[in-house]
């Protein structure tokens, strides 16, 4: 019994800040007709007014993200030509993750140069993977270092996913937040909501860091046998 209970409060923590995400963003993503622009147009004016005009915002189908390769703002259809409290929150959102970038600091910078090598890492791991079985007739050595190459991959995407929490929450409630309070573009009740959404854009990355933190506890198991 105490197992099962371990087992359904593990998946609690692995699916519920999803799910939570979710509802927030859903919740305030009705038309707002008072909203004199969409999520791409307060995306395009706040980059105008911190003097990015250099930064593109383009609409995506990828998930919200912001491109340092490409400098670019991009958002979902939906945020992109959306008048709703998500668009234009999630935008100065993703806004905060642009100013991050024009001013070089140092977990933003830590972030994107991990991404890339976890990238090119995880390439290499399913190689890895299959590599192992074969390499054990002719060298278990060999084997066992096809295995840690492969658990390596996935140490490295974990710490990828830690330092992209602290910089999704100063992008939160270190860049949008002041920018949008600051502007006075929303009222106070929305000022609240947007809390919740900068919080929901923040913790996006919380189901991913503790589902990775999970398979590579399960690796380092099978490597100690």
């Amino acid at each position: 019994m105490i197992w099962l209970l371990l087992g359904l409060l593990l998946l609690a923590i692995l699916l519920l800040p999803g799910i939570w995400v979710q509802h927030v963003l859903k919740r305030h993503s009705g038309l707002r007709k008072d909203f004199p622009g969409t999520g791409g147009d307060m995306a395009r004016h706040l980059l105008s007014k911190m003097g990015l005009e250099n930064v593109q915002v383009e609409a995506t189908e990828a998930g919200d993200h912001y491109d340092p390769g490409s400098r670019a703002v991009r958002l979902t259809r939906d945020k992109f030509e959306g008048k709703s409290l998500t668009a234009v929150v999630v935008a100065a959102h993703e806004v905060g993750h642009a100013l991050q970038h024009a001013r070089r600091e140092g977990m933003f910078q830590a972030r994107t140069v991990f991404a890339v090598l976890a990238m090119w890492m995880q390439r290499i791991a399913p190689a890895a993977l299959l590599l192992a079985p074969l390499l054990a007739g002719v060298s278990p050595g060999f084997s066992r270092l096809a295995l840690v190459v492969a658990v390596g991959a996935m140490l490295l995407g974990t710490l990828v996913h830690l330092i992209t929490l602290p910089v999704e929450w100063d992008a939160s409630f270190g860049k949008a937040l002041p920018l949008l309070r600051d502007g006075e573009y929303l009222q106070p009740k929305d000022m609240r909501a947007a809390r919740s959404i900068l919080l929901a854009a923040a913790m996006t990355y919380v189901a991913a860091s503790l589902m990775s933190l999970l398979n590579i506890g399960r690796w380092l198991r099978y490597l100690r046998r």
